[in-house]
């Protein structure tokens, strides 16, 4: 019972604190500095504190979707050299609405950890969970993103901050696919910095 009457109060206080108005930085007449949601007549130098808005990243998606990003997150590596086939895992994984990060391996540490963690150094790679896709197969990919119950079209788009199609290197000459057969790119030591 006094569980119930707890909570009840609990559950009164809560509108209160959440329609609370602005809140305001002052400063008093002997010059302390305050925070409230009501300044008194004689503070000076009055300012409306603005706070971003709280949300939760992925709170837009699609329960199914959040719930196999839990379980299973999506992870793309790539790299500077990889354009065609990398661009076409991206453009799978956006066009499915498949929330994910894309890791483009650039250093050597990077490029060793990445051979550690996966068996291979060819990209792209796409990891999903535990899993690993090496090389770009669309129906691979879709198989796997179907056994991890990602929806099969989400009305989420994962906003478009890539690279476009053709990336240059630093000498500003385009790279072709090192293995174009399995439609997976290996990493070159040049590309690494060695």
């Amino acid at each position: 019972m006094k569980r119930i009457v707890l909570l009840l109060g609990c559950l009164a206080v809560m509108p209160s604190i959440t329609q609370a108005g602005e809140l305001f930085r002052w400063i008093d007449a002997k010059g302390k500095v305050h925070y409230g949601d009501a300044p008194p007549a004689d503070a000076t130098q009055i300012e409306p504190l603005k706070f971003p808005a709280a949300t939760t990243p992925g709170e837009d998606l699609p329960y199914a979707t959040r719930r196999a990003q839990q379980n299973f997150p999506v992870t793309l590596y790539v790299a500077e050299n990889c354009t065609e086939y990398c661009n076409q895992a991206r453009n799978l994984l956006i066009e499915r609405g498949i929330p994910f990060v894309e890791k483009a391996l650039q250093t050597q540490e990077e490029l060793d950890a990445f051979k550690a963690l996966s068996g291979s150094g060819s990209v792209p790679t796409l990891r999903v969970g535990r899993s690993f896709l090496k090389g770009f197969l669309a129906e691979q990919w879709h198989n796997e993103l179907d056994i991890a119950d990602y929806p099969k079209t989400a009305p989420y788009r994962a906003p478009r901050t890539h690279p476009p199609a053709s990336t240059p290197t630093a000498a500003g000459q385009q790279v072709a696919p090192a293995n174009p057969e399995s439609a997976g790119e290996a990493v070159p030591d040049s590309a690494t910095g060695q």
